[in-house]
């Protein structure tokens, strides 16, 4: 007579789970990249921008962490030297921010677990959403388990913004030594990066149609309709990539 097997402790067949907390520290430690440096050599520029423009080094900072995205950043920063009023200056950061939303609805699914996640999780990670937070995550988050996406992305976007924050402020204090042409080309890797970021992770036809035509369409409405050149351009750009690659499957089938 066969003797039946006795199953498994439970602590030995099932796999180790990871905490929360080792999730965050190999996010933190995922910070430490080319695009990390990259959005902080960018916001070293942005420091002598606003050293340049008058903010104090307190006003700099605050806007560094609270609004942390560079191009609402600078709309905020030219709007406050122009001499605008609160509420246009709120009309054109929300302008400059609206590109975020589709972004951030994107990729709360990505990192939200059913029944798990709490909403204030998802708001303290909506907070690091940005194009270099975003790539990233939109890259490498699926090949994590679904328990780790949050907390990972969450102390990746931690890391970079605290690295970013601190290095902006000591980049302020010693702008003076800095050579306006170099801080302008720090200034200008951030387009570059995006737009080479943007193009790799690009996946549909339709996402790289639409930044061409962004190209083609940023610099008339620039000098056409200045104000609301980023508007148009995205409005523009998007509507020709939608409708093109729609004809374009059409005729295929």
């Amino acid at each position: 007579m066969t003797v039946p097997e006795r199953p498994a402790h439970p602590s030995t067949s099932a796999a180790p789970t990871v905490s929360g907390k080792v999730w965050m520290l190999r996010g933190a430690r995922s910070a430490v990249s080319i695009p990390a440096f990259i959005l902080t050599a960018a916001f070293v520029g942005y420091a002598s921008l606003a050293r340049e423009t008058g903010l104090t080094i307190y006003e700099t900072l605050a806007m560094t962490g609270f609004i942390w995205a560079l191009p609402s950043v600078v709309v905020l920063t030219g709007a406050l030297s122009s001499g605008m009023g609160l509420i246009p200056a709120a009309i054109a950061v929300a302008l400059a921010s609206v590109r975020l939303m589709p972004m951030t609805m994107a990729l709360m699914p990505l990192v939200k677990v059913p029944g798990k996640t709490r909403n204030w999780q998802l708001l303290i990670a909506s907070h690091f959403v940005a194009v270099t937070a975003w790539v990233y995550a939109m890259k490498h988050l699926p090949d994590l388990p679904k328990e780790g996406r949050l907390p990972f992305f969450v102390g990746f976007g931690g890391a970079v913004s605290s690295f970013v924050f601190c290095m902006t402020g000591i980049a302020y204090l010693l702008v003076e030594r800095m050579p306006d042409m170099v801080a302008g080309a720090l200034f200008l890797l951030t387009p570059i990066y995006f737009l080479c970021s943007l193009w790799g992770a690009s996946r549909l036809n339709a996402d790289r149609v639409a930044m061409l035509a962004g190209l083609v369409f940023g610099p008339l409405f620039f000098v056409y309709l200045p104000g609301l050149d980023l508007l148009w351009t995205g409005l523009a750009g998007g509507t020709l990539a939608y409708a093109g690659t729609r004809v374009a499957r059409r005729g295929l089938s």
